[in-house]
């Protein structure tokens, strides 16, 4: 990408800055482009310059990435403002803190929120982002920018971002969990532990990979592989019991989606 901007700073740098990060390494942007504050960040790649503390930087960036907890904004908000260049974008993943909290923080600044997801260190995560202010021109350099990462989603009602953070940001962990349930379940019907995670794991690359390519819903495809009286059928009827699925993936999306505002303004437990 030769337009890839020169310099970004990554202002905290945990497991989701880390997934952008790698994205974007692998995609063939160089290390050099990329400088990390953070205390405590360990196995970054080389290449990448480090800074433990916002002291040690001796220069401003045009582009921000906010990586730190939602409620250390407050006190680190005065630390970060001394690394932005003038017009600076900040790029803020932190879940729950709106565009009027952030705005009111580096006033100086351009401001958006973006919402990936660990799979952005393979290029293959949604990539929502709230940009109220962007006009075309910038809604495509933004897209640009963030290609190597996945597919970007535009949200142009910033209340559902919470919702949107519970779905994609948090939504891979209730898939895998959902993962080792099938492991654990296809162990409990007979097989061996390592030939049931084989299957669950394969099973579940093959499923989604055809949702993703198909221009049936996953409802209809659950149709195509159910046959009437079958095993799909006696397996789906324990699913469907009650609407139990649908309720349970329900009630955790709204928890998370809940959680996120209460990070945001500081609520710990």
């Amino acid at each position: 990408m030769s337009a890839f901007p020169p310099e970004i700073c990554f202002y905290g740098c945990g497991n989701m800055g880390s997934a952008m990060l790698r994205g974007w390494l692998a995609h063939g942007i160089s290390p050099e482009h990329f400088h990390i504050v953070d205390p405590v960040a360990e196995n970054l790649p080389a290449g990448v310059s480090v800074y433990r503390s916002p002291q040690e930087v001796a220069r401003r960036f045009d582009i921000v990435v906010l990586g730190i907890k939602p409620q250390m904004l407050a006190s680190l908000a005065s630390h970060i403002a001394q690394l932005l260049a003038p017009d600076a974008l900040v790029i803020s993943i932190l879940a729950g803190t709106t565009f009027e909290t952030l705005c009111a923080a580096f006033p100086s600044a351009r401001v958006i929120r973006l919402m990936p997801n660990l799979a952005a260190a393979i290029g293959k995560s949604p990539l929502a982002v709230f940009a109220p202010h962007a006009g075309e021109e910038a809604r495509t350099a933004i897209a640009d920018f963030l290609a190597p990462l996945g597919s970007v989603i535009w949200i142009d009602d910033e209340d559902q971002m919470d919702a949107v953070t519970a779905l994609a940001g948090s939504g891979p962990a209730f898939v895998y969990r959902f993962v080792d349930a099938l492991i654990s379940g296809g162990e409990a019907a007979g097989l061996p532990r390592e030939i049931a995670a084989q299957l669950a794991i394969s099973m579940t690359e093959g499923a989604a990979l055809l949702a993703a390519s198909s221009a049936q819903s996953p409802h209809a495809l659950a149709a195509l592989v159910t046959s009437p009286g079958g095993t799909t059928a006696a397996g789906l009827a324990v699913l469907d019991s009650n609407d139990a699925l649908n309720a349970l993936i329900g009630q955790t999306l709204r928890a998370a989606r809940d959680r996120g505002t209460e990070l945001a303004t500081g609520e710990e437990n």
